[in-house]
């Protein structure tokens, strides 16, 4: 199986692309009551100018900058500062299974700081800038940075979904796969658990800070509307996406259960012929060890009183004294069931 086994089966239309090494790109999107600053793969001097100017803790910058922080969310007197985790779609060998994604949030700015490979991320960040669609870049520049910080998790959120949905496909290729005595399972198992319990990890984490948010962030809400029902419509679809990773663990352990069992089964087999082989061949090995010795052939040694069967009656006594107890073997095998009839 190939690697990033949950992104094998992506719908038609949507294309994981190969990861590549990502630029340096800031965009800055001014709406009507703020702006929205999307940091792709910043250098430190990037956030520097950011913290100066807006007054960001320090702290806060050292953890944006590091690519291994947990999720956390830090709350100020004028803004707040939170850290979250997603997968990427297309994680090259030796590259941490998650995304992080960073944000400070004030009245009158958004600052979103990240690696590149969140597409829907980048994909709306794109549409804003090229105004592809200004009824949605209305609805997202034009109400308060707790909005859009909402419109930005959930986008994301749902993205998780169309990943859960590719487990549960993938939970059945694996059942046929468990059942093809042709293949192996082992691997295709062990790649898919680790696939889910990533995502498990990453999503109490985001469920628990996205709580916190819903919680902190309706100040910087410059409209009536409660931003708490929005993050908690976040919440039940990040309740969704666990009850489906929870469902396909437990499916892949009964997977991995019957997997075993099957394995046990056909070795156990295996061993079964090679028993009755090397059984059956011990009467072969005593008549070879038997002309192993300095023996006249074809009838070994021949003498008076010893030639009931001609001057093959050694030959034919050996040959008697060895298929007997193997004929015994296999008719007793048969009836125990090693050998089928």
């Amino acid at each position: 199986m190939k690697k990033d086994f949950i992104t094998s089966k992506l719908h038609p239309g949507r294309k994981t692309e190969p990861s590549e090494a990502v630029e340096r790109h800031i965009e800055t999107i001014v709406g009507d009551k703020f702006s929205w600053i999307d940091l792709q793969n910043p250098d430190r001097t990037d956030v520097e100018k950011l913290e100066k100017k807006y007054h960001f803790n320090t702290l806060n910058v050292e953890d944006c900058m590091t690519k291994f922080e947990l999720p956390k969310l830090d709350s100020y007197e004028d803004h707040a500062f939170l850290i979250l985790h997603f997968p990427p779609l297309g994680t090259r060998k030796g590259m941490p299974k998650f995304s992080q994604l960073s944000f400070f949030i004030g009245n009158d700015y958004l600052v979103s700081i990240h690696q590149g490979d969140l597409k829907p991320l980048v994909d709306m960040i794109s549409m804003c800038k090229k105004n592809l669609d200004p009824q949605r870049k209305v609805r997202l520049m034009g109400r308060s940075t707790g909005f859009l910080l909402h419109e930005i998790i959930d986008v994301l959120v749902d993205d998780l979904l169309h990943t859960s949905r590719k487990i549960v496909g993938n939970l059945d290729d694996i059942e046929d796969i468990v059942f093809d005595e042709a293949k192996s399972a082992a691997r295709e198992i062990s790649l898919l658990r680790r696939e889910i319990t990533t995502l498990r990890r990453i999503m109490h984490s985001l469920k628990r800070v996205v709580l916190e948010t819903g919680k902190n962030i309706q100040r910087f809400s410059k409209t009536e509307e409660d931003l708490t029902l929005y993050f908690d419509d976040i919440i039940d679809h990040v309740d969704k996406v666990i009850e489906t990773l929870e469902e396909s663990r437990e499916t892949m352990e009964i997977y991995k259960d019957t997997d075993f069992m099957l394995s046990t089964e056909k070795s156990n087999q295996i061993l079964a012929i090679l028993t009755i082989i090397f059984t059956l061949a011990i009467p072969a090995t005593v008549i070879g060890t038997f002309y192993g010795m300095n023996v006249n052939l074809p009838g070994g040694i021949e003498t008076e009183g010893w030639n009931v069967f001609g001057p093959y009656t050694t030959l034919i006594t050996i040959l008697l004294v060895s298929t007997i107890p193997a004929l015994s073997m296999f008719l007793y095998f048969r009836k125990l069931g090693w050998i089928g009839t």
